[in-house]
């Protein structure tokens, strides 16, 4: 008979889920993972991974188009659609067997199947079903990692049929290149599909509520993106609504709404939905166990407990920012916190954010008008991609690096950034940040040369009136 005694059970094995599981495991506890579909989560086999191993597609294929800019000749470039999305769904299911392997390695115990929950002794039970049959199993602790899923709208036809109207799943398997796209939603997964497909050669409009593109990011950076993806060939409005969806046999007309206030229908080959998401809280039990929700996301302390003894919460289902390595880390300090550690509470301005558009975007800590008015007086910095070396010799120089500085301090209060590979240069001010580092460490640290990362320092030096090479 399978062991129903644990230590640790958690429900969801996404990158929170299966993170939390294995630092249990590494702290001794007896740990299980309940996934009712495939280790990873939506991270591994629906989203971070797979939508990567399309936008490299496009970056490649983009360069092979601009081949002639670089001294090199490519004729009759062309693409493969079936080949291009089992690339993808190769690499997706290459990490969630990897993820199966790290369960065995660190003794972890994988439960198939869904699970709720039911009140319990230290903890709730996670009841398990599967094929029509449930069993219980009890732990010392619980740590709920059910993810999130999209947000749909079902007034006015915006909702998806997974064949006209796509939301982040069907959009990563298309099984032919629509000619004309429209995409509702500029956060990071709409932007992202939005210039993968416009990469690939479809029509692409981008539909915007809000008053500019990735509108969680520094103004300056949304005003570039929106100018660099308007010449790229996308139709962008913001300020703007999709007031209604009327789906034909093959295709769909769309009535947007632009900010001058007048209303016009398009048709298009197909629509994405990116409007947010929403956690997965539903038939678990929870309302039933006392658990506090709010706008469909589990209220948690700085140390993810929920309230009902035994039971804690991490990842997209407590809430924003929706990003897997906020999951991971979410999970480590919870389960820290249990095994009697003293863990730093999350800190949310120290995680960075991604964007992997053409231009590149990311980000961490507070934007410019977020710091002024938290009543910061600040010190800002910025450079530019094109007074860069490297930049020039990579044929990338559109972008800039700007920092936030107190004023008073000299606290690094937020770094962002847009252009070629940012989203890995962003890692080195989420050290600095946490470090607590201030503008004096930043500007005696040496930066190799000839590399992106030099306009970092050029960007600190700025904010204090000494940039050397602008």
């Amino acid at each position: 008979m399978a062991d129903t005694q644990f230590d640790l059970i958690v429900v969801g094995g996404g990158p929170g889920g299966y993170v939390a599981a294995i630092r249990g495991a590494q702290l001794g506890m007896k740990t299980a993972v309940v996934e009712r579909d495939k280790l990873g989560g939506i991270c591994l086999n629906w989203g971070c991974i797979p939508t990567k191993a399309l936008l490299r597609t496009a970056d490649v294929y983009h360069l092979m188009k601009h081949a002639s800019e670089f001294g090199l000749k490519a004729d009759n470039v062309g693409f493969d659609l079936d080949a291009v999305v089992k690339r993808s769904r190769k690499v997706a299911n290459r990490l969630s067997s990897g993820v199966s392997g790290l369960m065995k390695k660190n003794k972890i115990t994988v439960i198939d199947g869904t699970a709720r929950l039911e009140k319990g002794k230290d903890a709730p039970k996670v009841i398990v079903k599967r094929d029509g049959k449930e069993e219980s199993y009890q732990a010392k602790h619980v740590i709920l990692a059910t993810g999130a899923r999209a947000r749909t709208i079902p007034q006015a036809g915006l909702e998806p049929d997974g064949r006209l109207i796509w939301t982040y799943r069907e959009a990563m398997v298309p099984e032919a290149m629509p000619k004309k796209l429209l995409v509702i939603g500029s956060g990071a997964i709409g932007i992202e599909f939005a210039d993968f497909y416009a990469t690939m050669g479809a029509d692409v409009t981008v539909v915007e509520m809000l008053d500019r593109v990735v509108p969680q990011e520094d103004e300056e950076v949304s005003a570039l993106a929106e100018k660099v993806f308007a010449k790229k060939g996308l139709t962008i409005h913001t300020s703007a609504q999709v007031e209604k969806l009327d789906k034909g046999k093959d295709s769909v007309k769309a009535t947007i709404k632009t900010k001058d206030g007048k209303s016009a229908t398009t048709e298009f080959d197909r629509v994405i939905l990116a409007i947010g998401i929403v956690g997965n809280v539903e038939n678990l039990g929870l309302e039933d166990l006392g658990v506090k929700i709010e706008k469909s996301h589990v209220v948690t302390d700085e140390f993810l407990r929920t309230g009902v003894k035994g039971l804690y919460a991490i990842g997209d289902v407590v809430g924003a920012p929706w990003l897997a390595h906020k999951a991971s880390h979410e999970g480590i300090i919870c389960v820290e916190k249990i095994a009697g550690k003293d863990p730093h509470p999350m800190d949310v301005t120290n995680i960075p954010a991604c964007t992997y558009c053409h231009p590149q975007i990311a980000s961490v800590g507070l934007t410019e008008k977020k710091a002024r008015e938290a009543g910061r007086e600040v010190r800002v910095g910025k450079f530019p991609f094109v007074g860069n070396g490297k930049a020039i010799a990579l044929g990338e120089d559109q972008g800039f690096v700007k920092t936030v500085f107190d004023r008073k301090t000299g606290e690094l209060l937020g770094a962002h950034m847009i252009g070629a590979d940012v989203t890995e240069l962003i890692q080195g001010y989420a050290i600095g940040k946490t470090l607590e580092t201030t503008e004096a460490e930043l500007m005696h640290t040496v930066f190799p040369h000839p590399t992106l990362s030099e306009m970092m320092h050029e960007s600190v030096l700025d904010a204090y009136g000494r940039v050397i090479h602008y």
